[in-house]
């Protein structure tokens, strides 16, 4: 039994009467009577439900479209019974199917061509025509070469249709012969990248070079070291050259939903020191800082203070104006300064500074009033999201047309060209900002999830804050603040892939860092992750989906950063791995084959110096010197009290 390209069967006779089928003969001699009486070999047939058999002994074989219904149906369910694939075939597939999963475009695009081309000639053949014509007609209409159309068949025998396309992938094999490197000159140049000090490459494959010419070792080009640093895990070269900070900062921060709060339930402080320079009331100029509350689920600022720097007042005042106007939240998240953690604010609760509570410590205003406070990261602008409100203020406000001649820059090393030349008056400062940190509520089309890109901060805050119980203080617990005795493009560092409204991160993306790629996914669930592929059509790797943590959820924060930390861990081992040689090693084999070399170096020509008014000697006589006498000797000293940069004798080239 043969299974033939167009993918059906074919049989001899003697096969068909030896199968015990239904309403068939049992005998090959009684089965070709009826051959010739139903004309089973018409010749418009041949291709199609006969054809010459290709094997010793010839004849002929035949396709099940000649047999009756009921035979054709037992040897349909024949057939499915024995076609069922091993476990060896079903590797096989899906091998084949991740082989053509992993090519680019350019090469998928190869094997849909000859799958059109096959299905162009299956189409003919079933239709009467003669496969040797058919493949002709096809090759000379596709410009394909009937050879190449008969190696695509070979290629695909004894394989389903279903598995013909990648089947018909164009098979590049990778030259897998790399070039020899000593393990010792791997271990050598390896110790000597990957270092805070990040040499370059040139360098260190030079020192490189030098120890395999000291020792004889095998050492390939620069570029072939320099591709094989290239397939070593990203985290291990950021680690290396970078150091835990860079390595931190390619690990996705932990995006927290805040529309589960709801308005004054939680609120976040912090300070911001104003790129301006103003004018004080005693003439005094400096930059002045102001301390804000905002309210985490709409992102509103509800109040702010302003002062010369950042103390407890300033916090503690600004802290009354949102009570007296607003009330009070159930939960606040400070800045773990020590203006914040003030025990006249937050005493009796735990801070960094003070681990545990004391009984002697007075409770301050903030635990009266029964909020719970919570201390943010420190140097972490993801757990205040109020830093993002004070980039905005730094962009827009403190450059506004008002304080012209008064912006500093936000750094030493942009300041304008006018700088230092004006300074904003205090009183035209505070209503500037007023005015400013209003619009900054009221402005429409936010884009975060509370406002849908339709409302204000101000509008998503009214909307919940009109439909929920606030707590509001009373005038004596007022007076606890006005009476204080005391003061679809990968991201471009991490890789994570957004989409969807969902954040998608795998190791691999630190691969594809600003760069395009292509997602698969599942349309009924976002959360299941994503298939990710290169700009060119190859596969990378699959992304889960980062989900998205309550804001106050600790559980999340704590597994959150327990992830960060393994991730970090197991790239410190990788990176211990790769280096096993001490730079202190290196050090000292480059110093052992660059010793300097004893030789001494002479001058080979010499011309002799002579005293002023003394004449030449000529000819021969130049090249004898005599020997010194007392006059010389004398002349000689003479000659270093009044002219010590003269010398008796003064080294000459040749070409002297």
């Amino acid at each position: 039994m043969n299974l033939a390209e167009t993918g059906h069967a074919w049989f001899t006779l003697a096969e068909l009467a030896g199968m015990g089928l239904p309403d068939v003969p049992t005998t090959k001699r009684a089965l070709q009577h009826r051959a010739n009486a139903q004309n089973w070999l018409a010749p418009e047939k041949e291709g199609l439900t006969w054809r010459k058999r290709k094997g010793a002994g010839g004849g002929y074989e035949f396709t099940p479209y000649v047999l009756p219904l009921a035979a054709r149906a037992k040897l349909a369910v024949a057939a499915h019974k024995a076609a069922e694939p091993t476990q060896a075939e079903k590797r096989e597939k899906e091998e084949l199917w991740r082989r053509y999963e992993a090519l680019p475009d350019v090469h998928k695009a190869k094997a849909i061509k000859a799958l059109s081309v096959i299905q162009a000639v299956e189409t003919l053949c079933a239709s009467g025509t003669r496969k040797t014509y058919a493949i002709m007609m096809v090759a000379q209409e596709a410009g394909v070469g009937h050879t190449t159309i008969n190696n695509w068949y070979r290629d695909l025998r004894g394989l389903n249709r279903c598995d013909w396309l990648p089947a018909l992938a164009p098979k590049y094999s990778r030259f897998t012969e790399q070039a020899e490197c000593a393990s010792r000159i791997w271990d050598f140049i390896r110790a000597d990248y990957l270092r805070p000090e990040k040499p370059n490459f040139s360098d260190c494959y030079s020192r490189a070079e030098g120890l395999a010419k000291a020792e004889k070792l095998p050492i390939p080009s620069a570029k072939t070291l320099l591709r094989r640093f290239q397939k070593l895990n990203p985290a291990i070269l950021i680690l290396g050259r970078d150091g835990q900070e860079a390595l931190t900062r390619k690990f996705p921060p932990q995006e927290r939903d805040r529309t589960f709060f709801y308005a004054l339930e939680a609120v976040n402080a912090d300070g911001h020191e104003w790129d301006v320079f103003v004018k004080w009331p005693d003439g005094t100029v400096g930059r002045p800082v102001m301390v804000g509350f905002q309210d985490l689920y709409s992102g509103m600022i509800l109040s702010w203070r302003v002062d010369r720097s950042e103390n407890t007042e300033v916090v503690r005042l600004a802290f009354g104006d949102m009570v007296s106007e607003w009330g009070i939240p159930e939960r606040c998240y400070l800045d773990n300064g020590r203006n914040f953690a003030s025990k006249w604010l937050t005493g009796g609760t735990p801070t960094r500074y003070r681990f545990k509570v004391r009984d002697e410590e007075p409770d301050g205003i903030m635990v009266q009033l029964g909020v719970d406070v919570r201390w943010t990261t420190p140097y972490s602008g993801q757990s205040k999201p109020i830093e993002r409100a004070w980039r905005d203020f730094a962009q827009r406000i403190a450059k506004h047309p008002a304080f012209a001649g008064a912006y500093s820059g936000n750094r030493p090393t942009n300041k304008p060209e006018n700088y230092g030349s004006h300074a904003v008056p205090l009183d035209v400062f505070l209503t500037t900002i007023a005015a400013e940190i209003r619009e900054h509520n009221a402005r429409t089309g936010r884009k975060s999830k509370t406002c849908g890109g339709k409302l204000s901060f101000l509008q998503a805050f009214k909307a919940s804050y009109e439909n929920v119980q606030i707590r509001k203080a009373t005038e004596e617990q007022a007076r606890l603040w006005l009476m204080a005795a005391e003061s679809i493009r990968a991201d471009k560092v991490r890789g994570e892939i957004k989409f969807a409204g969902n954040r998608y991160w795998c190791e691999e993306l630190l691969q594809v860092r600003g760069e395009m790629c292509v997602v698969r996914f599942d349309p009924q669930d976002y959360h299941a992750g994503i298939h990710v592929y290169h700009s060119n059509g190859s596969y990378l790797a699959s992304a889960a989906c980062i989900e998205a943590a309550g804001f106050s959820d600790r559980t999340a924060a704590q597994d959150h950063n327990r992830a960060r930390k393994q991730w970090k861990r197991a790239t410190k081992e990788a990176l211990a791995a790769e280096l096993k040689m001490s730079i202190a090693e290196v050090a000292q084999i480059t110093a052992n084959y660059t010793e300097e070399s004893d030789e001494p170096i002479e001058a080979k020509v010499v011309r002799p110096v002579f005293s002023p008014g003394s004449a030449p000697t000529r000819g021969n006589a130049a090249l004898a010197l005599r020997e010194a006498s007392e006059e010389d000797l004398y002349l000689e000293k003479y000659n270093e009290m009044v002219r010590p940069d003269r010398q008796r004798f003064q080294v000459i080239s040749s070409d002297d």
